[in-house]
């Protein structure tokens, strides 16, 4: 028992740490919009791509590199659709701006929805479920405002990519942060089994 508690507590770790590496690269792109407002459509692009194609290969390749862990299949879903906008822009590199908010969109709404189904799949505890379903809320209306208002201007529109980056960054090192208890409730259903069968003994 002590084995697979020991087993589960390393996979809880491993899940906590997942989702903060992708907070930290969100906050890092959105400081990076920040930092650089004067950035041109190409780099913007680059940037982007790599952001989400780094999200996508961290979270896939923790996801296959271990046994089962909770929230396996939420993390390979989001993953691969992170994957798939990061090489989709980098085969597109000359995308005008107005594809380029599109494909923003698109990913904010696909990973609104995966954060929203994450709330009541992932083993979180009430409040970090309110926290991740919040933040898929807002990523999905951010997602609808950028293919509802496309013309808004660059540093409009930077402003928002930046604001929505931070958004999710921050939420998402708080759900890594408050993990912690994850882990422990987590082990608990580890520990009942072993106290009742000292009882019975």
């Amino acid at each position: 028992m002590d084995i697979i508690r020991k087993q589960a507590e390393k996979e809880l770790t491993r899940m906590r740490w997942i989702v903060g590496i992708n907070g930290a690269l969100s906050v890092a792109l959105g400081i990076a919009i920040i930092v650089w407002p004067n950035i041109s459509l190409y780099s913007l692009v680059i940037v982007f791509g790599a952001y989400a194609l780094a999200r996508g290969i961290i979270g896939i390749v923790a996801a296959v590199s271990g046994p089962a862990m909770p929230g396996r299949g939420w993390l390979v879903v989001s993953s691969l659709v992170s994957i798939a906008i990061g090489v989709l822009v980098f085969l597109n590199t000359q995308m005008s701006a107005l594809a380029l908010l599109y494909v923003i969109g698109a990913y904010a709404i696909a990973l609104g929805i995966i954060a929203v189904g994450g709330a009541f799949w992932l083993p979180l505890d009430s409040g970090d479920s309110v926290l991740l379903a919040v933040t898929g809320v807002v990523s999905i209306l951010f997602g609808i405002v950028m293919f509802a208002e496309p013309g808004d201007g660059a540093l409009v529109l930077l402003g928002l990519i930046a604001a929505y980056a931070l958004i999710i960054g921050i939420t998402e090192l708080a759900v890594a942060i408050g993990g912690e208890r994850l882990v422990r409730s987590q082990l608990r259903r580890y520990e009942v089994p072993t106290e009742t069968s000292q009882a019975s003994h």
